[in-house]
């Protein structure tokens, strides 16, 4: 069978551009008003936009939904049922990258320059690793980055689940606190 030649950085991009076209025409085409018209749509609404907020691939549109979600209703509602959703969705990616990518990448780095490895059991390495998850999961871009540097760094799932809703619950937020602002 032969190896496809599509390239796989084009087709992360052309998918993110996807994404990004798709969140306007949910806004434009007026979908997005009719599906929230009822109190519970809201909640299950914040809750899948929170779900599809941890992933690169689908972060512009659920910005968008929760953005929308939060002009109409309590911006603290939205969030906390929007932070559970993406807390789903991280602990998914998390469970996956701390069992088996972080193990493959440690492998990786054994293997490596041996200044590659003097960084990567360095206390610095070790402190800040987590942080600079926490940061990125915190920001409105998707999160899996910071969740490869927490797998990586082997931060306890009780933790983890602490950071991840938080994080998100705040990032929810910001996004409900601009778009009041702009409209």
């Amino acid at each position: 069978m032969a190896k496809s030649k599509i390239n796989p950085i084009g087709r992360d991009v052309g998918t993110v551009i996807l994404s990004i076209f798709v969140a306007i025409f949910i806004v434009e085409s007026g979908i997005m008003h009719e599906v929230l018209r009822s109190w519970e749509s809201h909640i299950i609404g914040s809750f899948i936009a929170g779900i599809f907020f941890t992933s690169i691939f689908t972060t512009a549109p659920a910005m968008v939904v929760l953005g929308e979600i939060a002009t109409l209703n309590s911006i603290l509602e939205v969030a906390f049922f929007g932070a559970i959703g993406a807390l789903l969705g991280d602990f998914l990616i998390f469970k996956f990258v701390r069992d088996s990518f972080a193990e493959n990448l440690m492998d990786f780095i054994k293997k490596g320059h041996p200044y590659l490895k003097a960084l990567f059991y360095s206390r610095a390495y070790k402190r800040l690793l987590p942080f600079i998850g926490a940061l990125i999961i915190a920001s409105p871009f998707p999160d899996e980055l910071g969740l490869v540097m927490l797998g990586a760094a082997h931060v306890k799932t009780k933790y983890f689940v602490v950071i991840s809703f938080s994080l998100n619950f705040l990032g929810i937020i910001a996004i409900g606190l601009v778009v009041r602002a702009v409209l």
